[in-house]
């Protein structure tokens, strides 16, 4: 059997840890998203969208001034290069409830082109999207979540069913609600919009992390046939300190993978990757934290309450 002074981690100190660390930046993301708002993309708030494509060499800043004579309203610049890769493009966004006119638009197609007469300036592709459509999507994009969420449910509560499937599932949502509002703070601290790209992050954040929390949930129901005479909490710590170290090895290798993804795009203004990579890299590295240090304690702290119940029972 395992000795005592073998078990490296204490779950109880890293999880008030862990805690603490997780209300400090779900606070910080409260406090920046008063001061500064939600950024919302046209998919979810309604508005215009306007991608011109152009040759050479042009900045981000002169080409976003020269909308800036034309657009009074609030917008937003972005630069885009085709799967391609043979076309890049500038996207001027108009999150709101009033559409461009094709007046306008065409007013600033000329003053474009006025600027920038060596770039060969052309409209690429013009959408625009109905507060009602946009609502629409929005419930479609959540209810996709919260089937994936209630499938990770029933996923777990099934495979862990001899450690107490039901409490192994319901923390292990609960590490995947804290790893999606990081992903959503983390949006509001960088100030970048919420769009279809963050819908793909929820999604790949919630099986990634789900994946590390039953590769701990299968340590545990190994370690209770191997060592019977450990408790609960005993068990989870000889559990995660089994496998801390490739936890951090595998998450930290995908999140420098992901961290190319936002140099590249910074390094070529392709500001649209940045909705991706940044968002990702802070979900992956929560989804290593929340799995060892959230769902993995407070399925312990569960399940003595309910060992405790059962005791007075009897």
């Amino acid at each position: 059997m395992a000795k005592i002074k073998d078990l490296k981690i204490n779950s109880k100190k890293v999880f008030k840890v862990s805690l603490i660390v997780y209300a400090a930046i779900l606070i910080a993301g409260i406090v920046m998203g008063i001061i500064f708002g939600v950024s919302l993309d046209i998919n979810f708030k309604g508005g215009t969208r306007l991608s011109y494509s152009f040759e050479g060499k042009i900045k981000n800043k002169d080409f976003s001034d020269a909308v800036g004579e034309v657009i009074t309203k609030k917008y937003t610049v972005s630069r885009n290069t085709s799967i391609a890769g043979d076309t890049d493009t500038f996207t001027v966004s108009l999150v709101g409830k009033k559409s461009l006119s094709a007046k306008t638009q065409q007013e600033l197609t000329d003053k474009l082109n006025e600027k920038f007469p060596d770039n060969n300036i052309e409209l690429y592709d013009s959408n625009s999207v109905s507060p009602t459509v946009a609502g629409t999507f929005f419930l479609k994009s959540l209810v996709a979540v919260l089937i994936a969420a209630a499938l990770v449910v029933v996923y777990v509560g099934i495979r862990f069913k001899k450690i107490g499937g039901i409490t192994a599932a319901l923390t292990a949502l609960c590490a995947l609600v804290l790893d999606l509002m990081v992903t959503f703070v983390t949006c509001i601290i960088f100030r970048l919009q919420i769009d279809s790209n963050y819908i793909a992050v929820v999604l790949t954040i919630l099986g990634y992390s789900l994946n590390d929390t039953i590769v701990c949930y299968d340590r545990v129901r190994e370690n209770k046939k191997l060592y019977p005479d450990l408790t609960t909490e005993q068990n989870m710590n000889l559990s995660i300190s089994g496998i801390l170290t490739r936890n951090i090895v595998t998450s930290v290798t995908t999140s420098l993978a992901v961290l190319t993804i936002v140099v590249v795009s910074e390094l070529y203004g392709l500001s649209s990757l940045r909705t991706f990579a940044i968002p990702m890299t802070f979900g992956l590295l929560s989804g290593c934290v929340s799995s060892l240090f959230i769902a993995g304690p407070l399925w312990v702290v569960w399940r003595g309450k309910l060992d405790a119940k059962k005791k007075a029972r009897k």
